[in-house]
């Protein structure tokens, strides 16, 4: 700095000039930093929103989908179902064992309440979640989709999937035929007849008094249920004695055992000689009339064209 710019008084300004300079290119060199970040940021928001609409258009996508399965599984639906008894039973039987198809053209198999068999899955493809619906039933189902149906059978067999050229079917699973026994238990009655085909032969059946539901709670609850229980408990005891002694004086070579679930299952696992069949079944009433309309439920055969 020159000695004139000293008197003059300017070497003050020229050093503040270069302070500012100098904070001036710092600035600047912290605003272009800062806007490279910023920059930087932008890209990666567009970038974020970009993938954000890609999921979202997904998402809409997968949801569309969603909607159109569940429309297609509430629109699935058996085409026709009919309760079969009696001439009309044995007019639909006939009818199915007429058709024929060429050899292993028609698939007969039993479903039950497990997994559906591979094969019946595979021939009836998408409507194959109505056949397990129907469990447990026969179905019959022929390779040109022209016969396709579930059907109860009382006391049907197991049948493995088999193709043949004609529906498996025997009409005496279906129909009440030679000399039996059909029992109907529930936790409070019980009914027992004995049948030449639809004849009812002979009857047996008596009440027990069990308690009925308790509101109360804490030690009395506890206390009436152990008093029901044992209560039912004597009751199906006197139940399986009764059933034994008709087995041992009837010339009867099979019995079915019908009423309330959990009642028949228990009755069932205690006889010496079990049922052949069991079936849950709505029947109120005395126990004469109770085991008729249980009888009429059993021997009531449920088409459902699949």
């Amino acid at each position: 700095m020159s000695r004139l710019d000293e008197w003059l008084g300017r070497a003050p300004l020229k050093e503040r000039i270069a302070e500012l300079e100098a904070e001036l290119e710092r600035q600047r060199d912290r605003y272009e930093a800062e806007s490279e970040r910023r920059a930087e940021a932008v890209r990666e928001r567009q970038t974020a929103q970009e993938r954000i609409n890609r999921l979202e258009d997904r998402i809409a996508q997968l949801e569309g989908e969603l909607d159109r399965v569940d429309d297609d599984e509430r629109r699935l639906e058996y085409r026709r179902r009919e309760r079969l008894r009696g001439e009309r039973l044995r007019e639909v039987l006939d009818r199915l064992r007429s058709v024929r198809a060429g050899p292993e053209g028609i698939l007969t198999a039993s479903v039950d309440g497990g997994s559906l068999p591979e094969t019946v899955s595979d021939a009836l493809g998408d409507r194959a979640r109505l056949a397990a619906e129907a469990a447990p039933c026969l179905v019959c189902v022929d390779d040109a989709g022209l016969l396709s149906v579930a059907l109860d059978a009382p006391t049907a067999p197991s049948i493995e999937p088999t193709w043949d050229d004609r529906v498996a079917l025997d009409p005496s699973w279906f129909r009440p035929t030679g000399s039996f026994l059909l029992a109907l238990v529930r936790a409070d009655l019980f009914a027992l007849g004995r049948y030449e085909g639809d004849e009812r032969v002979d009857y047996v059946g008596f009440e027990s008094d069990v308690k009925g539901a308790h509101s109360k709670g804490g030690f009395s609850q506890a206390r009436f249920e152990r008093i029901r229980e044992g209560q039912i408990d004597d009751h199906l005891e006197r139940s399986r004695e009764a059933i034994a002694e008709a087995l041992s004086a009837a010339e009867a070579d099979r019995l079915y055992l019908v009423g309330q679930r959990n009642a028949v299952d228990e009755l069932a696992a205690d006889l010496e000689t079990p049922p052949e069949a069991t079936m849950t079944v709505d029947a109120t009433g005395a126990p004469e009339s109770a085991l008729d309309d249980a009888f009429r439920s059993f021997w009531t055969a449920e088409l459902r064209v699949i």
